[in-house]
């Protein structure tokens, strides 16, 4: 009989759940909005997701809980921190071949970087959790602003050929910004493609501090969006590596060490 690993990433916006068996290949994952009570949205999202796979509750051999929220899951046994998960999550989601030494994580209220020593062991991190400006709601923000579908901010951002500079680091001061150019009948493109240079140039500044090396791996939701993985070259001047499950990494962390521990 299979036997199953979970992983539960209770973020402050999403809950990302990722179930793996014994040989490490992903089972089943998905992601729902945390809402006001991170256990219910993952006790329901998870019978679901191992319902539909055939999985029985007594095939589940651990269940480890990680992010913002991790405490509040209680069918966990046990909890790790956000970084060692997304530590140990990166050999697994890194492409093959790809030896990652940095992961940097984009999510919707706070971002991260990750550097690892050659042993994958974690060497240092940084954090920014107080400034939404180097997060997914810096985006958000900016497409409410330009009417525009959040998805499809990557795709306008690669067609840009000449982005424009948006100089504000404050979210209310870009919006500003972004409001006079669009006012001033600039090119979309080009001004969504200055957005995502003036994340990425914030997101740099955090990576360079904590002393990011290549192969650096692209997390989070901004893992979807290739208008940051692009804006993130030109201002490391690196390749970015992406997963093919970038809002997992986490949750596909804490379930290898809910098999093989810390």
């Amino acid at each position: 009989m299979s036997t199953y690993f979970v992983g539960i990433d209770a973020g402050s916006t999403y809950v990302k759940i990722a179930v793996l068996n014994e040989n490490q290949q992903l089972v089943a994952c998905d992601h729902k909005p945390t809402g006001i009570d991170a256990e219910e949205a993952s006790q329901a999202m998870l019978k679901t997701i191992t319902n539909g796979n055939g999985v029985k509750p007594d095939q589940i051999k651990s269940v480890i809980a990680t992010g913002y929220s991790r405490r509040a899951i209680e069918m966990a046994d046990d909890t790790v921190t956000e970084i060692k998960a997304h530590s140990v999550g990166a050999s697994w989601s890194a492409p093959s071949g790809v030896d990652i030494r940095t992961v940097i994580d984009i999510g919707g209220q706070d971002s991260k970087v990750i550097v690892l020593d050659e042993q994958g062991e974690i060497a240092n991190f940084a954090m920014n959790d107080k400034c939404a400006a180097g997060t997914g709601r810096f985006l958000e923000s900016m497409a409410r602003v330009m009417e525009i579908e959040i998805n499809d901010l990557g795709p306008m951002s690669l067609a840009s050929e000449m982005p424009l500079t948006i100089n504000s680091t404050c979210v209310v001061f870009a919006e500003s910004e972004v409001i006079s150019l669009m006012a001033r009948k600039k090119n979309r493109e080009d001004i969504v493609s200055g957005i995502h240079l003036s994340l990425a140039n914030r997101v740099a500044g955090m990576a360079r501090r904590a002393g990011a090396v290549p192969e650096i791996l692209l997390t989070g939701g901004g893992g979807l969006n290739k208008g940051i993985a692009q804006a993130l070259e030109e201002t490391l001047l690196v390749d970015i590596y992406l997963p093919d499950y970038p809002q997992f990494n986490g949750a596909i962390g804490a379930a290898l060490i809910a098999q093989y521990g810390d």
